[in-house]
């Protein structure tokens, strides 16, 4: 193991659905809620969007409101934080119970999440690793799912809540373009998004260099993030269901030089990408003790 003298940070970003989550986090139940199909609700969504010219997220928050009036649903904050409990995630992403067998007689142990187990194994480089999701869908939500605890920051889109509680107004809407913004603000450590980021940093003052920043994405929405990592220097991993259709996806950013890696989003231990993630974080430990010699 190297011999570090200080410590550093790495940083982990996250989009959301699609790449923790299997599917978007509004169809686990605030979607069914509304007894309605998800291909439905996201067809009207696109539909208002193209009618009004308007952006697809601020399109989905808006018809979000619209359609809980319509059926008589709160949507306070606890109520979308209560939504947030029953998203699913990829295996490894949380705790795992694992049945093994010694002299024929069979025993449990649990597995560490994909967080912790990441964590101690930056931290045995002399490095403190953070996880931060930058993300199109609701911060409420994420923060009331089993992993919400887990993120040092949660960018996400939110609402503003009148003098009842209720959702009245985007109070931030993150969308492919604005994601880059974020992670200027990990980059900067300028977490508040009430302070400016366009104040002049010198590149050895900012807390966490482009070059020790990773991002996983799914998709589309996540190019410009994906290329900016990765043209400074850092890593984006392009991550996929295992579907033949995702699959191909996500070897077609790698082959648009988007990308550095690929793999199935099994964040299990032993996984693809829990391999491809370790090597990238030894690699920028390795990178930081030359930079100290």
């Amino acid at each position: 193991m190297l011999n570090r003298q200080k410590k550093f940070t790495i940083a982990i970003c996250y989009d959301f659905d699609g790449t923790l989550s299997p599917n978007n986090m509004q169809e686990y139940s605030f979607i069914p809620k509304l007894q309605q199909e998800p291909k439905k609700f996201w067809e009207d969504t696109s539909k208002i969007a193209r009618q009004n010219d308007s952006d697809l997220i601020l399109a989905y928050m808006y018809l979000m409101c619209r359609r809980a009036r319509e059926q008589g649903i709160e949507i306070k904050r606890q109520d979308f934080v209560n939504f947030g409990k029953n998203v699913e995630f990829f295996k490894g992403l949380t705790p795992e119970f694992n049945r093994e067998s010694a002299n024929g007689e069979l025993f449990g142990s649990i597995i560490p999440d994909w967080f912790e187990r990441t964590k101690s194994y930056a931290k045995a480089f002399g490095a403190e690793l953070k996880h931060y999701v930058i993300s199109s869908g609701l911060k409420e939500m994420i923060e009331g799912s089993k992993i919400g605890r887990k993120f040092d920051k949660i960018f996400a889109s939110s609402f503003i809540y009148d003098e009842n509680g209720t959702a009245v107004w985007p109070a931030e809407a993150i969308n492919y373009t604005t994601k880059m913004q974020y992670l200027f603000r990990i980059n900067k450590g300028v977490l508040d998004i009430q302070k400016t980021i366009n104040h002049y940093m010198p590149e050895p003052d900012r807390p966490v260099p482009f070059k020790r920043m990773i991002y996983i994405g799914d998709g589309m929405t996540d190019i410009p993030a994906m290329k900016l990592v990765k043209s400074q220097g850092g890593y984006s991993i392009a991550v996929h269901d295992g579907s033949r259709r995702k699959g191909k996806s996500s070897e077609k950013l790698l082959n648009e030089n988007r990308v550095n890696f690929v793999a199935k989003a099994d964040y299990s231990q032993g996984s693809i990408l829990e391999h491809q993630v370790m090597r990238v974080i030894a690699k920028i430990a390795a990178e930081k003790e030359v930079e100290n010699v």
